[in-house]
């Protein structure tokens, strides 16, 4: 395993939309390896593969129970995932990006989706997912097309010394 470099705006590749992942052979094993350590040295809560300059359909998400923190974080990897159903609730909330580094944002996120996707190996998988675990996925799933916390923001602020927002 090793660290990838996370690209930061205005590089292309966080423009564009990704690939469909057709190999599921070594190198995606690889990629998928170094962006858990990646995400988790960097430290953030999610990272979607063109972060890391790969313009491949991947994210890795690690959050923890919202409710105990004694829990620990899990790790989901998904590889061509998309949101196949979403509650017509929207809630707001702070976001901040390891692709556009020094600022945080309010944004409108579906306050729960489904996700299917494929795991590491190329097996279905399908996820419910709501509160901060549903608006990570929503926020990495953006990054596959091209879509970045800032578009989506009602607002956009740098935070104030001691301010914290889970990254992704």
């Amino acid at each position: 395993m090793a660290l990838r470099e996370i690209v930061t705006v205005p590089e292309p590749v966080l423009r564009r939309k990704a690939r469909k992942v057709t190999d599921f052979g070594n190198e995606l094993q690889t990629l998928i390896d170094d962006m858990v350590e990646t995400m988790r040295a960097a430290p953030g809560v999610g990272l979607a593969a063109p972060q890391v300059n790969v313009p491949l359909r991947v994210i890795v998400v690690e959050f923890g129970d919202e409710e105990d923190e004694n829990v620990p974080p899990k790790l989901y990897t998904l590889v061509n995932p998309e949101i196949v159903r979403s509650s017509n609730e929207m809630v707001v909330g702070t976001e901040g990006c390891l692709s556009i580094p020094g600022f945080i944002g309010d944004v409108d996120r579906m306050k729960s989706v489904t996700v299917k996707g494929q795991n590491r190996r190329g097996q279905p998988v399908r996820i419910k997912a709501e509160g901060w675990l549903a608006r990570i996925f929503q926020h990495e799933i953006d990054h596959l097309d091209g879509i970045l916390f800032t578009d989506r923001a009602l607002r956009v602020w740098k935070p104030q010394e001691g301010e914290v927002v889970p990254q992704d």
